[in-house]
């Protein structure tokens, strides 16, 4: 394990396992770590969060009132509050506004990221673009409600955006690959604002379930042919067949659900709950084995390469647990193993 920060310090960056600490964060720390070691920096994203104006229910002013009177946000304040509510969520499960969603999502295949700005809008910034430096802002009718966000595996110019009644399915759209639109998405729901580049975006679809849920947590697949979908206040999570535009929704009764995440070999399946419980499914038959836990509930989860080992985290604890399947898929026989990180818990005020 690498050296935690000492109380009162800032965590700035992680290269090669070892983690840069700092008195308090800093852009110049992290810039001078990641040009020694790596050779490159990105430079801070700048935006106006749409959100100010919202709060204040005020008449929407034109572009240039927006530009004087919205002030610049960092992203890197973003990215800390992001981490803040991920290590350290509320203990009052019930508020998701207290819940750490998918809110930062980076391009599996190049350097794009792709980030909520806003209530209503992600901004996509492709630090490979020579021609444009500028970000493109995606916004639409049908986003409202923002809550996560994930890009599509094997394609690298598709983005899910988890929102209010259901998915807006957003494609990268340039000169000669033209983005295809499902029938039904009329042109007024195009949201994308490029600005300075060839390539823009384009709203494709919009996946809707039966009820207008707050869609709150999205997982592709790895193969980038199914995507799951679940909301904090639904019965079910969703399994979606992106290229027919349908949703199967698997078990009913099932909810509250706080998280999904698809094994790296598409075979298993993860659901985490508010309630401090959590199913392990296999994907041949969708059948499941329910878990609990009494150090709260999950607020991360990861697998191994291979798809057999689950790294869990909890709301109050600093135990992680680690799920291991005895058996090969579809197997649902597993054991949880308690992972103590004794580093972090001499840090912790009680």
């Amino acid at each position: 394990m690498p050296s935690f920060p000492p109380p009162g310090g800032v965590t700035v960056c992680e290269v090669n396992r070892d983690l840069v600490v700092a008195d308090s964060l800093s852009e110049d720390r992290a810039k001078e770590a990641y040009g020694d070691v790596l050779g490159m920096v990105f430079s801070p994203i700048p935006f106006q969060p749409d959100d100010f104006l919202a709060k204040h229910e005020a008449p929407a002013p034109d572009e240039a009132e927006l530009a004087e009177s919205v002030p610049m946000t960092s992203l890197v304040s973003t990215i800390a509050e992001s981490f803040k509510q991920m290590l350290f969520p509320s203990c009052n499960p019930k508020l998701l506004e207290e819940f750490d969603t998918q809110k930062v999502s980076w391009n599996p295949h190049k350097h794009c990221l792709a980030f909520v700005s806003g209530k209503d809008q992600v901004t996509v910034h492709d630090f490979e673009d020579s021609d444009g430096k500028e970000s493109c802002i995606l916004t639409s009718e049908h986003q409202k409600e923002v809550k996560a966000i994930e890009w599509r595996p094997n394609s690298g110019k598709m983005i899910a955006v988890g929102c209010k009644g259901g998915i807006c399915l957003w494609s990268a759209s340039y000169p000669g690959n033209v983005a295809s639109v499902k029938s039904g998405v009329t042109s007024s729901s195009f949201g994308a604002f490029p600005r300075g580049s060839s390539g823009h975006w384009i709203l494709v679809d919009v996946l809707r379930g039966s009820s207008p849920e707050l869609v709150s947590a999205l997982c592709w697949k790895p193969d980038g042919r199914y995507l799951a979908s679940a909301s904090c206040n639904g019965q079910s999570f969703t399994i979606w067949d992106v290229s027919q535009g349908l949703g199967t929704p698997i078990r009913r009764g099932l909810s509250s659900i706080s998280l999904v995440r698809w094994s790296p070999s598409g075979d298993y399946f993860l659901t985490a709950k508010f309630d401090g419980t959590f199913h392990l499914w296999e994907t041949n038959t969708w059948t499941s084995e329910p878990w609990s836990s009494s150090n709260g509930y999950v607020t991360g989860a990861n697998w191994d390469p291979e798809g057999r080992v689950a790294l869990l985290s909890f709301s109050n604890s600093t135990t992680l647990g680690s799920v291991h399947f005895s058996s090969k898929p579809p197997s649902l026989d597993a054991h949880l193993l308690p992972v103590e990180l004794p580093e972090i818990s001499s840090l912790i005020v009680r």
